[in-house]
């Protein structure tokens, strides 16, 4: 199975010259790091957003709903023993 990524690391490693190949490779490196690092942070990003939906998810069912209605009779009625 071929893997895109590769692929074009080695194409970069083949286009440059062999004089500096310690050139060569810290360009490469620093590709590949810098397109690791990008999908490091996107996961992130989404594990991130997933907990936040749990926890609205998991914290809905605690709300209690909120009336704004004056209540017309008291809350204490004249009860017998």
């Amino acid at each position: 199975m071929a893997d895109s990524f590769e692929e074009s690391l080695r194409d970069m490693l083949k286009a440059q010259p062999m004089h500096d190949d310690d050139a060569c490779l810290d360009r490469v490196l620093k590709t590949a790091n810098r397109q690791v690092g990008a999908g490091d942070l996107f996961g992130l990003g989404g594990r991130w957003l997933q907990a936040v939906a749990i926890a609205f998810n998991n914290g809905a069912g605690h709300a209690s709903p909120v009336s704004r209605r004056r209540v017309s009779q008291p809350l204490i009625s004249d009860k017998a023993d």
